[in-house]
């Protein structure tokens, strides 16, 4: 049985970039083009949730700093 690996940034973003990659280069079959779509829109707001969870994080330490 396949260990499943928890999706962090490094791992989503590395993911999208493949799919961004065979889609350029049209190494999907026109079968499976939506489903990578539908994927690659799952980690775009994957991606997206965690740089905006991380900024607020960022934002809370400086305004911490300024305290």
């Amino acid at each position: 049985m396949e260990k499943k690996t928890k999706l962090n940034y490094e791992l989503a973003f590395q993911e999208l970039s493949t799919i961004v990659k065979d889609i350029e280069q049209e190494n999907i079959q026109l079968d499976e083009l939506s489903k990578k779509i539908v994927r690659a829109n799952e980690l775009i707001s994957f991606c997206k949730e965690r740089l905006r969870l991380t900024e607020e994080e960022y934002q809370k330490a400086i305004d911490g700093l300024k305290a």
